[in-house]
């Protein structure tokens, strides 16, 4: 091949050295996050994922939450408790996964649900570009991994909602024995400006839309109108946000004001769009709901028992 000349020789990668970085000296300026999606139940239990926050400054671990998988969700649920026990860190320090940053080429300024609400809160945002960049939070992972698994198994717990009320007495012990102290004694943490229900309303999905002349919107395929004293006119063509809290309660702003609405319409739910990370779940849930259904026999004239050769069509 080489005397052919088909051969052509790669040249060897030098392996790139990634200096140690001191750690920063107040607790509350750097918490490196990320998801560990692991067997965390051996066998006893299904696989999930379990979202760490961990201060660069101790190497204490201030978040711990499993999930069923690593999802905005449930960085927003881990981060609403951060929030509740310490307060508004200085930054968080993720990767570049598609839940803190738009990797699309043509959206680049745009933010994320998860961005945004770290914009709301005047908590900075800061990705790395590789794995070793936030090293503290991937070897904390694996010590985890290790640890935190002979744990569970030794407390009997086997399922998300259990192993969620034990973290807290598992984290005490943790930063008790790996924990170091600050540089500095000040804390940087900041106080929370907004109530609970604003907490909420901030760390919820938000949608924008346009509200029609009779005052009307639409979310996943439900029709909401605003119900107002008056006819409404200022409102009509301007823009609302519909924050989709992950509880099932939607809340309607205009300018940071809450609009009364009602429900006009409700059809069927649009099909979720599912990424690499969470298609094990979507499908684990199609086989459990294909269970609970599998004795109930659909009627004749089903939708999908209907065949389209067999569908009545108006005389030309």
């Amino acid at each position: 091949m080489i005397d052919a000349g088909i051969w052509q020789s790669k040249a060897i990668k030098k392996a790139r050295i990634h200096p140690s970085r001191p750690r920063r000296s107040q607790r509350g300026e750097l918490i490196q996050i990320d998801g560990s999606p692991h067997a965390w139940f051996e066998e006893r239990g299904e696989s999930c994922t379990l979202i760490v926050f961990i201060d660069d400054a101790t190497s204490d671990l201030v978040g711990l939450h499993f999930a069923p998988t690593e999802t905005t969700k449930a960085y927003m649920e881990t981060l609403a408790n951060y929030l509740n026990q310490f307060g508004r860190p200085v930054s968080l320090y993720s990767d570049k996964h598609s839940i803190f940053r738009v990797n699309h080429a043509n959206c680049e300024g745009e933010l994320t649900q998860f961005s945004r609400a770290l914009k709301t809160l005047d908590i900075e945002a800061i990705h790395a570009n590789t794995p070793q960049a936030k090293g503290r939070v991937e070897r904390a992972n694996k010590t985890l991994q290790d640890r935190l698994v002979k744990e569970l198994r030794l407390q009997n717990i086997s399922t998300i909602k259990e192993a969620n009320q034990y973290l807290p007495t598992y984290m005490k012990q943790y930063n008790q024995k790996f924990g170091v102290e600050p540089r500095s004694s000040t804390d940087a943490h900041r106080k929370v400006l907004h109530n609970e229900t604003e907490i909420n309303q901030i760390l919820s999905i938000h949608h924008q839309r346009k509200l029609t002349k009779n005052l009307s919107c639409q979310l996943n395929n439900v029709e909401y109108q605003i119900m107002t004293k008056t006819k409404g006119y200022r409102l009509r063509q301007s823009y609302v946000t519909l924050c989709e809290e992950f509880n099932g309660t939607l809340t309607i702003l205009q300018k940071g004001k809450t609009l009364k609405y009602r429900t006009l319409h409700q059809g069927e739910k649009p099909i979720p769009i599912v990424d690499e990370k969470t298609i094990h779940n979507t499908v684990d849930q199609a086989k459990q709901k294909q269970l609970n259904s599998a004795l109930i026999k659909p009627k004749v004239d089903h939708p999908w028992k209907r065949s389209y050769k067999n569908t009545e069509r108006p005389a030309a």
